[in-house]
C-alpha cells in the first residue's frame, strides 16, 4: 500500500483529494427542495416533495410518524451510449432498484419519522451525467434537498421542529494502481482492483459501507485506509452541505 501519491490523477488531484464540488440549490421550482449538485463531472438533480400522507401499509399496520423515500434514474443522455429508460424496458434493472434503497436507507438513519408526522417525504435523484459515484452524489445531495424542504415547512408554521436528527453525505474510496484514493471518477472506478462506497453522519457514525475486490483481495490496513479516506472526505461534504442549505434562507 502507498500513501505517497505517485499516482497522476486527473487535474493533478491528491489521493487523498475530493474532485471540485458545485450545487446549485432551487433547481427544480416546483418541489419543495432541490439542489443541482455535482461531483466533478458527476452532475445529479435532487429534489424533495413532501405528501401529507403516509404508505398504506403504514395505515394498514397504524405504524406511527411518517416515511421517506427515494427514486433514482440515470437520463438516457448522461452517459457516453445512450441508456435506455427503465419505463422502456417495462421495469427498473437492479442497480436503479439497489441504489434507490440505499438512498432511501441512508435518509431514514438520520430522520426521526415520528417527528416527520404523518407525511411522506420524496426524493428523487436524475443523474444528468454520470463519471462515477452516481450514488454517493445523489445521497449527498438527497440530504441537502431534503433540508431546505423541511425548513419551507418549518418556516411556513406546518411542522414545529426539525425531524433531522443528523446530517448523512456519502463518498467513494478504492485502491487504485496500489494506492487508497478518495472520490474515483468513471476512467479509477472502472480500473480500480477495490471500490467501496462509504455513508456516514456528520457525528461520524456510518450508515453503510460496500466494498468489494474487483478479481483482487484487500488487506485489514487498506481497508482502514478507506475509511480514514471516506470519513476525511465526508467531513469536508458535510460543510459544503451546511453551504448549500444556508444559503436558501
Amino acid at each position: 500500500m502507498n500513501n505517497a501519491d505517485p499516482i497522476i490523477r486527473n487535474e493533478d488531484r491528491a489521493y487523498d483529494a475530493l474532485r471540485a464540488i458545485d450545487y446549485t440549490t432551487n433547481i427544480a421550482p416546483h418541489a419543495l427542495g432541490s439542489v443541482l449538485f455535482s461531483f466533478g463531472n458527476t452532475r445529479v438533480i435532487c429534489a424533495c416533495s413532501i405528501e401529507n400522507r403516509i404508505p398504506g401499509w403504514m395505515r394498514a399496520q397504524n405504524v406511527e410518524g411518517g416515511w421517506i423515500t427515494a427514486e433514482y434514474s440515470m437520463l438516457p443522455y448522461s452517459t457516453l451510449d445512450r441508456k435506455q429508460r427503465d419505463i422502456s424496458r417495462g421495469k427498473a434493472d437492479g442497480r436503479t432498484i439497489e441504489i434507490q434503497r440505499l438512498i432511501g436507507r441512508s435518509m431514514r438513519a438520520v430522520l426521526d419519522l415520528k417527528a416527520l408526522g404523518p407525511r411522506t417525504l420524496w426524493i428523487d435523484c436524475d443523474v444528468l451525467q454520470a463519471d462515477g459515484g452516481t450514488r454517493t452524489a445523489s445521497i449527498t445531495g438527497a440530504y441537502i434537498a431534503s433540508q431546505i424542504a423541511i425548513r419551507k415547512l418549518i418556516n411556513n408554521k406546518q411542522i414545529n421542529l426539525n425531524p433531522f436528527k443528523d446530517s448523512v453525505a456519502a463518498v467513494s474510496a478504492g485502491i487504485y494502481k496500489d494506492t487508497p484514493i478518495l472520490d474515483l471518477d468513471y476512467i479509477e472506478d472502472r480500473d480500480a482492483t477495490v471500490d467501496a462506497n462509504i455513508v456516514m453522519t456528520g457525528s461520524g457514525k456510518f450508515v453503510e459501507v460496500q466494498g468489494s475486490g474487483e478479481e483482487a483481495t484487500y488487506s485489514e490496513d487498506e481497508l482502514n485506509a478507506l475509511l480514514a479516506l471516506g470519513k476525511k472526505g465526508i467531513q469536508r461534504l458535510n460543510e459544503i452541505q451546511n453551504e448549500a442549505i444556508e444559503s436558501c434562507f
